[in-house]
């Protein structure tokens, strides 16, 4: 047996990942066990979950794999403070002596780390950290052949790659080096625009669509863009103009001076009003990184001559950007990792030193190999029993799971709100229907009661519409499956309604609560959807949910978001999802064949 423990940890998202013989058996973040978002900690409980998930004891593993090789990161930073000297000698004298105590001696702190979970005597290896993504992009996928694209930040040096896999190999073609980042040009324009770096450039590219793509201010900060802050090549590779950027050497992402001269407006300050110059703004960055997207990938089928390709990276979460590349066709078939960031880092790991440290052979398997994305832990009735007994709380245990399944789907079409928790929890930043808030996605106060009531976020925050794969043609224009909730694609004309005259020069909250389609509550104002098709076989409960629902409303369609608040992690276990539901106003809760519900007048 050649079990295999992969770990991602202390930049952001830790999480541990698990594969034997070359199969995924669990992977998880630490911050669904710590509850601290975005946890960057080592993944002590993650270990534990996927250790024990596998049924294996510490001493069968055959290597532990981490996420990055932390002396070339440590190189990187010396040279690059020494090319920008004097200029960041501040950030220098705060950040080097933190790497020399804590991370240049990573080896010896993860080794401790280990030993406390009785993890001693297993060989302890490193990859690097575009080649761990680069892996869980390929490994997973179902092609025996595929070109690469990994775009993130940064890991050591590489900031974007180009490979090609084959079989059990994976091959590193062309890089692009820090600075020069398409993630941190995001990340930069995500900070400039009040929300934080790393966690709100999905924020930023929900934003986009308020932009008005015919305003001349739009195409001003494109041409803007590209002709101060980034020069891009028709290869798609790319050089930054550092003049513009702090983050090399700095204590903050941007020169807020020479960005306010260049835009004509300040940095917007967290939780402050959005004026329509910050929508056009998102939109500019949104179009300058779709064309940067498609202009790489133009350049992957060149070098790899490929008709697959496959995406991971923290950039691979730009749903937008994917769904304009699969409209393009320059591929036959994309698959991208659903863990996409640094947490995916973990399970790319574990799948490097499988099959290219060891050298093992690969199995392909259909549709992919990631089960879903359905690796993390699943509570028994007991677990579910606990929460009850000690919150006295109201629940209703159904024997025949088809009988709670019809009055759920009949609640939802009566304009319910329902927290939605069944078997193993997603790995990634999707929930995927084990770990949701669902509602009805033909409800036109939806969108608005979800956000305010529910999630307690930004009003303009769209949701992900979840569809019977079968369907989805019916809704959406799109030739392909999207189980992970990565492309945005438009929704069909006869769905949509048509606009006023002036719709473009309406403000953010007049476009959003404009009635855009017959499903509202999924519909962006560009007429568009993240969306998740959901396949009978990868997850029958849920599918059945919506098949359900099918048959009440006649709409195979439902609102999905990830069952959580604003600012916690997705929720993980039965008490998680208990104290969510009740200081939220959702109306019930299912935990798998249990019925909660807050108001006893309520009849069932």
């Amino acid at each position: 047996m050649d079990a295999i423990l992969g770990i991602s940890a202390y930049y952001h998202d830790s999480a541990a990942a698990i594969i034997i013989n070359g199969e995924i058996i669990a992977a998880a973040q630490e911050e669904r066990f710590t509850r601290k978002k975005n946890d960057a900690s080592f993944p002590v409980h993650a270990i534990e979950y996927v250790l024990n998930e596998a049924g294996i004891r510490e001493n069968e593993l055959k290597a532990v794999i981490f996420y990055e090789k932390p002396l070339l990161k440590f190189e990187r930073l010396l040279e690059t403070y020494h090319s920008f000297a004097p200029k960041g000698l501040k950030s220098f004298v705060t950040s080097i002596p933190i790497w020399i105590k804590d991370k240049v001696f990573m080896k010896e702190i993860i080794k401790k780390e280990l030993k406390k979970l009785h993890i001693a005597h297993v060989p302890l290896l490193f990859t690097e950290h575009h080649l761990a993504h680069a892996a869980s992009a390929f490994y997973p996928s179902p092609f025996e052949e595929a070109a690469i694209i990994t775009i993130d930040g940064v890991g050591e040096w590489a900031t974007t790659t180009i490979a090609r896999g084959k079989e059990n190999s994976i091959k590193i073609l062309k890089e692009i080096h820090f600075p020069h980042s398409l993630g941190l040009l995001y990340s930069a324009f995500t900070y400039y625009l009040g929300f934080q770096v790393n966690e709100g450039e999905y924020k930023l590219m929900g934003l986009a669509p308020y932009g008005n793509p015919l305003a001349e201010e739009t195409q001003w900060f494109i041409d803007k863009i590209k002709t101060h802050l980034i020069d891009i090549k028709d290869d798609g590779s790319f050089l930054l103009n550092m003049s513009y950027f702090d983050y090399a050497t700095g204590l903050r992402m941007t020169n807020h001076k020479k960005w306010e001269q260049l835009f004509g407006f300040p940095p917007r300050k967290s939780e402050s009003q959005i004026k329509q110059h910050h929508c056009n703004l998102a939109l500019a960055i949104q179009l300058v990184t779709e064309e940067i997207v498609l202009k790489l990938s133009a350049t992957a089928y060149q070098l790899t001559h490929c008709e697959n390709l496959t995406l991971a990276g923290g950039v691979a979460l730009n749903s937008v950007a994917n769904g304009k590349l699969q409209k393009s066709k320059l591929f036959k078939q994309i698959w991208i990792q659903p863990a996409a960031g640094d947490a995916g880092g973990a399970l790319g790991a574990a799948y490097a030193g499988y099959f290219i440290g060891f050298k093992k052979p690969r199995k392909i398997v259909f549709p992919d190999a990631m089960k879903g994305a359905l690796l993390g832990p699943q509570f028994d009735k007991k677990s579910i029993e606990k929460v009850i007994r000690i919150n006295n709380a109201k629940a209703t245990c159904f024997e025949n799971i088809d009988e709670l399944l019809c009055l759920i789907a009949k609640k939802i079409a009566e304009g319910n709100v329902v927290g939605w928790f069944q078997g193993r929890m997603e790995y990634g930043p999707r929930a995927l229907g084990n770990r949701s808030i669902l509602a009805d996605a033909r409800n036109p106060d939806m969108q608005k009661k979800l956000n305010l009531k529910i999630k307690f976020r930004e009003g303009f925050r769209p949701f992900a519409p979840s569809v019977l794969e079968e369907d989805a043609q019916q809704y959406f224009d799109i030739d392909t499956s999207s189980p992970y909730m990565l492309l945005v694609v438009p929704i069909n004309k006869e769905k949509q309604n048509a606009l006023p005259d002036n719709y473009n020069e309406l403000d953010l909250y007049d476009k959003l609560y404009y009635l855009r389609s017959d499903i509202p509550a999924v519909t962006h104002v560009d007429f568009s959807a993240r969306i998740q098709t959901v396949h009978k076989d990868v997850n029958p409960i849920y599918w059945k949910l919506i098949n359900e629902f099918k048959k009440i409303t006649n709409c195979s369609v439902i609102v999905n978001t990830s069952f959580n608040v604003r600012g916690e992690p997705i929720v993980c276990s039965p008490d998680d999802a208990f104290k969510c539901f009740m200081q939220t106003e959702m109306d019930y809760l299912v935990m798998e064949n249990y019925l909660f519900e807050k108001n006893i007048s309520k009849d069932l």
